[in-house]
Formats: structure tokens, sequence, C-alpha cells
């Protein structure tokens, strides 16, 4: 693994690494070490996963871990469409079963009900799920607008009272969707999704943020050189006590 820079602003430690591969690769060892330090700690581990195209070297290498303890973990997923037809390959529910949960068989696994009729139930639900106790890990991304989850900066806020909420999505956010080949045009990209708010993914103990590819390049710039506000919502990152940013040498460029 050729790590190009490893730096640090305000409390985030991000790293650069020359491939997306191995930027993957160092993501999955830094999560590995974490997950086997909290299973000799604790008899349960609570994480939240994305899931996107961004994660997929990470997760790759992730699940091939023989050290991790997947018995203990409580998984959960941080977004989810509205509107899409039950068993539709873009759920993001489908997305991380597929990449990592079916192969490693945690202990449990709970998702946002993709065919829930109300959106405000829903989010009562899975609210309450996630209340039942800390969560240990995030495991995120950060979008071309800069959005963490769906929580882009029109609907962003670091203060909501909210655990998870309906969002209508902005246009570079579904956009991004058809550039990721999820979706093959704009008009066919849902225009709502629920999401876990900002307050609950930094609620977490630990955070892991990975950010590959050229298209992430000027949120990247600005997550780490700009002010913290909700105009990046993954600016947040640099306020938490542990949280660690990996990047490849294209989304990094303008750190290295």
């Amino acid at each position: 693994m050729t790590l190009l820079i490893n730096n640090k602003k305000d409390q985030l430690n991000y790293q650069v690494y020359e491939t997306r591969d191995a930027m993957g690769q160092a993501a999955a060892k830094y999560t590995e070490e974490l997950l086997v330090k909290l299973q000799n700690e604790q008899d349960s581990i609570r994480i939240i996963f994305a899931s996107a195209p961004s994660q997929n070297e990470f997760l790759a290498y992730l699940k091939r871990s023989g050290q991790i303890d997947w018995s203990k973990v409580t998984a959960f997923h941080m977004d989810e469409y509205i509107g899409l037809p039950t068993g539709a390959p873009q759920a993001f529910s489908h997305f991380i079963k597929q990449s990592l949960l079916d192969d490693v068989k945690p202990h449990a696994a709970n998702f946002i009900n993709i065919d829930a009729k109300d959106s405000a139930e829903e989010c009562q639900r899975y609210s309450a799920l996630l209340q039942e106790a800390p969560i240990d890990l995030v495991c995120l991304g950060v979008g071309e607008n800069g959005h963490i989850a769906f929580n882009d900066p029109w609907v962003a806020d670091f203060n909501d009272k909210e655990v998870v909420k309906k969002v209508q999505l902005d246009t570079q956010c579904r956009q991004q969707q058809v550039n990721d080949g999820c979706f093959a045009d704009f008009d066919s990209v849902p225009e709502f999704a629920l999401t876990l708010t900002i307050p609950t993914l930094v609620s977490a103990k630990h955070m892991v943020c990975i950010v590959p590819a050229p298209t992430k390049r000027q949120a990247i710039t600005t997550m780490i050189n700009g002010d913290i506000n909700e105009d990046l919502p993954a600016s947040i990152l640099r306020n938490h006590a542990s949280a660690a940013l990996f990047l490849d040498k294209d989304s990094g460029a303008d750190l290295l």
C-alpha cells in the first residue's frame, strides 16, 4: 500500500493513498483493528454502514478479515430511497447485504423498510432500533456535494432533533447516482429518501470515512480546507474525537 500523505486537520486524521485499492485495503485494516479491540472489550458491537460504490474496495477487504467476530455485530444502514419497487437492485439494503452482510452473517441486521407505506412511522421504528444502545462505529462516504448519508447541504442540520428523517434529494445528489452507475438516467432516481441525521451519525464512538474518485475532489478539498458548517456537511467530521478519512490520489489531489 503506497501511502502518499498522513495528516490531520482539527481532530480528523486523513490519509491519501496512491490507488483506490490501496485506500480500501488500508481502511479495512484500520477498521479490523478497531473492531478487534472493541470485541475484546464488549459483548456486542453496533455498526452503521454506507451503501455506495465508493465503499466497494473497503467492504471487499473487510469481509476477508479472519479476525472480526461478526457474531457480536448488529448492523444498520444509513439511508434508503422512497418509491423504489420491491426487490429493486438500487435499494441500499440490497447493496449492503450483497456487498458484505450476506457473507459475514452478523448477529443481526436492521434495514430501513423500502416498502414502508408511512414514512413518519418508519422513521420512528428505525429510530427506536438505533437508540436501543450506543453506536460504536459508522463507516461512511462523502457525496459530490459534501453530503453524509442523504444529508444534502440544503437539509443538513448539525443540531437536528430527529434521529431519522424524510428528505428531498437535491439535483447534484440525484445526478451522482447516475454518475455512479446506479441508475440509467436522472429521471429514474427517486426524489425522496429516508436518512439518518447528522447528530445520529456523529454520535458514534468511531467514524471511518472512505472517499475515492476525482468526482469527490472538490468536496474533499472543501471538507479539509473550508469552514465547518452545513454548506459542506462532511466537514463536521473535523470535530469528531475519533474519525479517520481514507482517500485515493484522485479525491485527495489537492491535499498532496
